[in-house]
């Protein structure tokens, strides 16, 4: 009688596991020990990872890298241990394309909810099934104050022979296919999706003659540089300049008037993630209002999260280079995956660096 007893004890605590173990989408809901990030550099407030480590117990390790197509290739080359990746628009279209990356419970995911409208339903990924947006911002032109005495709003300041002349070995471009080809095809008049062959050699040809002028493509210290003193001018991210404005006031950002581009960098789990759970919490964890504004004060990146705007620094809202007017946003354009034209951008490419 005792033996049965504990058999049907046994048997009711065996069953109520099984509950709680798919009670999360199928998947066990045990929090792993680590969390392995993929991520862009600077692009994470420190402290709001030992909040995270304190809180769940779970300690977060990070890799970076430089661009998206990088990114891709250490993936696509195998390189699995990874739970959640940092990828911008477009490339998260050719991830879901190549079957790269798993669909995020969003019964995990509660505060998906104070994700804006304009956001919720992105083009490269209809109703967020595989990505939730992270930080979106501008592509354009950072700069030394004391060097312009305008703002430079336009890319003949790194393009045109007459202005980059003025400024040889102390300006850098971002070490990044789709961003510096689309930089030069928005300076010519074009869109930066164009697949016209025409439109992109001539794209190939001024960057060519661009390189005698550069200090170098640069994807991580491209801000640094300019507060060193080794550059004056800059292709990058708004966010990263204006970061570092902080430290030095001298530093500021524009985006050209021919335009530039918009883009959003997601919260996506590959499909090989370890830990696809602990994952969740932790995208949940970011998206909580209070959470995603500190993430915005550091980062100086604006938020696709509607409800962190009440904890966002007023300066930051109210900063055209960082939540850009209407005006702006009309020039804009968000990179797109261009299908079968994607070999001749990265021919274009090899051939520009090994000029």
């Amino acid at each position: 009688m005792q033996r049965t007893w504990r058999l049907a004890i046994t048997c009711l605590v065996a069953a109520a596991l099984a509950v709680i173990a798919v009670g999360c989408g199928g998947q066990e809901s045990e929090l792993a020990d680590t969390l392995y990030l993929y991520n862009w550099s600077e692009y994470m407030d420190p402290e709001v990872l030992e909040q995270f480590e304190e809180e769940f117990g779970v300690k977060v390790t990070e890799d970076t890298f430089g661009s998206n197509e990088e990114m891709l290739a250490k993936l696509q080359a195998g390189a699995g241990g990874y739970d959640i990746i940092f990828p911008s628009d477009y490339m998260v279209d050719i991830m879901i394309g190549e079957g790269l990356l798993a669909e995020i419970d969003h019964e995990n995911v509660p505060n998906i909810k104070h994700i804006d409208a304009l956001f919720a339903d992105p083009p490269y990924d209809p109703g967020m099934v595989h990505c939730i947006p992270y930080m979106w911002g501008t592509t354009g032109l950072g700069y030394n104050q004391d060097v312009f005495e305008e703002p430079p709003d336009s890319w003949a300041y790194v393009f045109d022979p007459d202005l980059v002349s003025q400024y040889e070995g102390q300006i850098t471009m971002l070490n990044d296919v789709r961003e510096t080809v689309g930089a030069a095809l928005k300076y010519l008049g074009y869109s930066l999706n164009t697949t016209d062959e025409d439109a992109l050699m001539e794209a190939r040809d001024l960057l060519m003659e661009q390189k005698e002028w550069l200090y170098g493509y640069e994807a991580e210290q491209y801000a640094p540089l300019i507060s060193a003193d080794e550059t004056v001018i800059a292709h990058g991210y708004n966010g990263y300049f204006l970061m570092t404005a902080l430290e030095d006031e001298r530093i500021w950002y524009v985006v050209p008037k021919e335009g530039a581009t918009i883009w959003a960098d997601n919260m996506c789990i590959p499909d090989s993630a370890p830990n696809k759970y602990t994952a969740e919490v932790f995208i949940d964890f970011l998206l909580r209002p209070e959470i995603n504004a500190q993430l915005v004060n550091y980062l100086w990146y604006p938020s696709p999260n509607k409800a962190a705007e009440e904890f966002i620094d007023p300066e930051i809202l109210e900063d055209p280079a960082i939540y850009p007017p209407d005006d702006v946003m009309k020039v804009l354009e968000w990179i797109e995956d261009v299908g079968d034209a994607t070999p001749l951008y990265e021919r274009i490419w090899t051939e520009v660096k090994a000029q």
